[in-house]
């Protein structure tokens, strides 16, 4: 038999050594430091083959012997995208009825949003570092597991406490499958084809909540909100076995898991465990204090401590990233513009992404007397928009560059701000749309852009804490976004007595300010768009070369 020849994966003949350069060695626990530590070494495929273990077999063959492996990998995890955030936007609608039905306000419900934003901002570093350590393809799957619990204890949540528990639950495991899907999928393609894969992934991403908005809407109707989640459960559960098939389990000699095994126990011990936790606690008091601002005031004890102990951490995670023998992110990565400036761009182009669409539906109700249908039909532009120029502005990327696309996207968003702060009473509703349509665009272009370029300035074994620093800054720039540019809007109707009123001309005056500062923080992502670099390209020759210890 040709050695070049792909080989079926014969579960009872000797595990065949594959070279660096051979895709068929992708996420083979062989080469996997945490096949020990997770309990699959292949071992439970070597005895009894169950149906699963035999379609599981059969399909992983098929998929690494396909020239359009990648795109394999891909699909699974997209699948697993779309499970997961399908009903964030319609959970938010919601909330009306969940606080009848616990007999609580809107104001401690609200906690279901912020509450997975801090859980998230917790976790990430140290689940993107621990997936660099023991494989992504495991914390993805333990996401989604963690994922489908959550959804059980919501459905089943007898009290606001516990349901609020299982929300920022759902945080936990978002940092998993985040930083995880993500880095599996940098890895997979090839560095000049990563932007292409990100495309698709920012159509699931903004595709899940219109999906959950189109199906969500009337099951919540007819059959009430725990419902939702039973659905999810079912959908979780298929995408979990889809990602099982298709990305592989395969086995290893004794001797290769057991160096992988006490490489990763070495890896792990040796980490730099205060400046992961650091730089948590940093971010999460950033979020906190944001959080707490709006409800408590910029000066109260809460929020002021939160910004005290946000400001110390991140202060001895900037010292350890300076000293520490193993830092969470080497120091090397921020002199490259391609690492620093991606993350600039993502946290000012969330920011105002974020802080237009909480404004939207104020301005519109608010500043025209539109009721919340008619706003839920025109608000739909922007997420469609941002769906369907993500893949295409993935494509697109690959022939006039990241940095073109970048630009194009940070300066689309802009400029739907700039048309938001200039709204009159006179306004139609075809430029409303173009607006919507300008800022879902922006994002669409931008995004996939701005992650693969990141993508490319770090090491294969590092993906995962390169896509925790990635998503930490959008998620810092979101939650900055909704509540400054809110806050802003809200001090400005308070200072003229319009709160509470029904004055449309008058409160419609009130947004000028806030899309204007909006604005004026997406042009810094303008200019830092122009300072990025597009990845050099040239004709391809081979198969994709990996290394399969993800």
């Amino acid at each position: 038999m040709n050695p070049e020849e792909p080989r079926s994966p014969d579960l009872g003949a000797p595990q065949r050594h594959f070279e660096r350069d051979s895709t068929e060695a992708l996420l083979d626990p062989a080469n996997d430091p945490g096949g020990f530590e997770f309990g699959v070494s292949g071992s439970e495929a070597s005895s009894d083959l169950n149906w699963f273990a035999m379609l599981r077999t059969k399909a992983q063959h098929r998929a690494l012997t396909s020239d359009r492996y990648q795109w394999w990998v891909l699909s699974a995890l997209l699948a697993g995208v779309l499970a997961l955030n399908f009903t964030f936007t319609v959970f938010i609608v919601s909330l009306p009825k969940v606080s009848s039905e616990f007999h609580t306000s809107i104001t401690v419900l609200t906690w279901t949003m912020t509450g997975p934003l801090l859980a998230y901002g917790l976790a990430a570093p140290l689940l993107g570092k621990a997936g660099d350590i023991f494989g992504h393809r495991r914390l993805y799957l333990f996401g989604l597991v963690g994922a489908m619990v959550s959804a059980i204890l919501t459905a089943l949540a007898p009290s606001v406490v516990l349901l609020l528990g299982a929300r920022t639950l759902d945080g936990i495991q978002g940092a998993a499958t985040g930083t995880a899907s993500m880095a599996l999928i940098m890895i997979t393609f090839r560095p000049e084809d990563r932007v292409k894969a990100m495309g698709w992934w920012s159509l699931a991403g903004a595709g899940g909540p219109v999906l959950g908005v189109s199906i969500g809407a009337p099951v919540i109707q007819y059959f009430g909100w725990r419902a939702l989640f039973w659905i999810q459960l079912v959908v979780l559960l298929v995408a979990f076995c889809f990602v099982a098939i298709v990305l592989p389990v395969r086995k290893g000699t004794p001797e290769e898991l057991a160096a992988k095994r006490e490489g990763a126990r070495r890896n792990f011990k040796t980490m730099d465990w205060l400046g992961s936790t650091s730089l948590s606690i940093g971010v999460a008091g950033i979020m906190l204090a944001l959080s707490l601002a709006p409800s408590q005031g910029w000066s109260s004890p809460a929020v002021l401590g939160s910004w005290i102990i946000a400001a110390g951490a991140l202060v001895v995670f900037v010292r350890r990233i300076r000293t520490a023998k193993n830092p969470l992110i080497p120091a090397a990565y921020f002199s490259k513009r391609n690492f620093v400036l991606p993350m600039v761009i993502r946290a000012t182009s969330n920011f105002a992404y974020f802080g237009a669409f909480y404004l939207f539906p104020l301005l519109m109700e608010e500043g025209y007397g539109y009721s919340v249908g008619q706003v839920g039909a025109l608000a739909i532009a922007r997420p469609l928009a941002f769906g369907i120029c993500s893949p295409i502005a993935g494509y697109m990327a690959v022939k006039i560059g990241e940095r073109t696309t970048t630009i194009i996207g940070t300066i689309a968003l802009t400029t739907s701000l700039v048309i938001f702060a200039l709204m009159a009473s006179q306004t139609s509703n075809v430029v409303v749309i173009l607006a919507l349509i300008l800022s879902g665009l922006g994002m669409g272009v931008a995004l996939p852009s701005t992650s693969s370029l990141m993508a490319n300035q770090v090491s294969m074994d590092e993906m995962g804490v390169m896509s925790a620093a990635q998503m930490l800054a959008m998620q810092v720039g979101e939650v900055a976004g909704i509540q400054v540019l809110v806050m802003i809007q809200q001090g400005v109707a308070k200072r003229r007595g319009l709160l509470g009123s029904n004055q449309a001309s008058a409160l419609l005056s009130t947004f000028h300010l806030p899309f204007a500062i909006g604005a004026m923080v997406c042009l810094v992502g303008v200019v830092c768009a122009f300072s990025i670099r597009s990845v050099p390209r040239g004709r391809a020759e081979g198969p994709l070369v990996l290394d399969a210890g993800i």
